[in-house]
This record gives structure tokens, sequence and C-alpha cells, in this order.
């Protein structure tokens, strides 16, 4: 997969953000999704330091986090490395992603209030925008944003902690199949369709298009893993 045409991002870390350990984590989790580092890559502290722009403190907290989120490894006398997900570990993450989404979007349907009805309604416009006219990281910002306010939508926290728990690799595998030719236009579609179906309040509907999303999306990040191995 070549996302080198995507890869020009700027990973400095804007200190006005939530907490620097927390803006730090994000934007190295955000580089291994957008290939800048790749699968097997090693990490050396004192590039991540030069890309970020903070402390080799910073750093090392931060892949501490990515560590036990399974997205990097530390070897002895190598140092961090991008972790490898295997294409059986990315369909037991669709897998668990189809159960917890086409969950959130019946819940969504049921209890939503207005105001989370209109607040779904302009993090789809979010994703449009960033579509048509951002960059990988736009849209997997977008796509971020669109989902937390699904789960808020849908009223159940411990539902959204579970997505939370795999959120990493959600992303890392978001980035392979938003980066997929054509892949954004039919997400879109989906999405639209499956916003129809939250307006109209209407559980099965919506629980039916969020799976057909997550199996669309699925079959386009496996196929990227079938053209790394060609």
């Amino acid at each position: 997969m070549d996302a080198s045409a995507e890869n020009t991002h700027d990973f400095r870390v804007k200190r006005a953000a939530t907490t620097m350990r927390q803006s730090v984590t994000e934007s190295i989790r955000q580089a291994i999704a957008l290939g800048h580092y790749k699968a097997g890559d090693r990490m050396p502290e004192r590039d991540l330091c030069e890309m970020t722009g903070v402390s080799r403190t910073l750093v090392r907290e931060a892949l501490r986090q990515l560590e036990s989120e399974g997205l990097i490894t530390v070897v002895a006398h190598k140092g961090p490395t991008v972790a490898r997900i295997s294409a059986r570990e990315a369909n037991g993450v669709y897998e668990v992603r189809e159960v917890l989404e086409s969950l959130a979007a019946k819940l969504f349907a049921e209890n939503a209030t207005d105001k989370d009805i209109r607040d779904i309604e302009a993090a789809l416009e979010r994703i449009r925008e960033a579509y048509l006219h951002g960059n990988v990281l736009d849209r997997l910002a977008a796509k971020n944003h669109f989902y937390d306010c699904l789960i808020a939508g849908s009223g159940n926290e411990a539902l959204g902690q579970s997505l939370y728990m795999i959120n990493s690799r959600t992303m890392i595998l978001r980035g392979r199949s938003l980066q997929m030719p054509n892949r954004w236009k039919e997400s879109l579609k989906e999405l639209s369709a499956l916003i129809e179906a939250l307006k109209k309040r209407d559980p099965e509907d919506a629980h039916r298009l969020a799976c057909h999303h997550v199996r669309k999306a699925a079959e386009s990040a496996m196929q990227s893993f079938s053209e790394d191995e060609a």
C-alpha cells in the first residue's frame, strides 16, 4: 500500500491541546496510522522528539501507552518498533467493531435527543468536507468525531469504553481502508444512509446499515493486506 503522497504531515504537538502526554500519544498514533512509521519500523526516541517537538520524557510516556495498546513492541537492545497487525488480527477487530457499532447505532436511534441528531448530522458534514478537501489525517479525525457523537447519543457509557479499547487498532485499519481508491466515496454514501435511519429513529435499519458500513470497510482494508502480501 503506497501512502507516500499523504504522508507529508506535521506531527508536531500543539501545546494547547488537552494534556501534553495525550497529545504526544495521539500524534505518534497518527504517524503510525498514516504510514509515516510502518509495521516493523524502529522508532528511535530521538526521532520522535524531533517529530513531535517535545521532551524525551513525554515521548517515553507516550510509548508506554502505545505499547499497552498493542501498537508498538519494545525489544531489548533494539528499542520500540511498530507492531505488525496480521490479516487475521485485523479481521478480528472488524468482527468486534461490527457488533459494537451496530449496537451503538441501534441505541442511538432509540435514545438520541434532538441535539444528538443535530450533532451527528454536523459530524457527517465534517466528514464530507474532509473527504472532499482534506487529507487522510483530516478524514481520520472527522471519523473519530463522528463515532464520538454516535456513542454520546447511544446513552451507553460501557459501549463507548469498549470501543475505546480497540480504538488504536481501529484507527490504523481505518487509515488503510480510507487510502484505498474510491473507498471514501462509498463510505460517505454508507454513512449518509445511516444518518437517515437515525433521523427516522429506526433502530433495526440503523443496526443493519451500521453492520453494512463496517463490513464494506473490512473488505477494503483486507484488500490492502492482500496487496501488501503481493
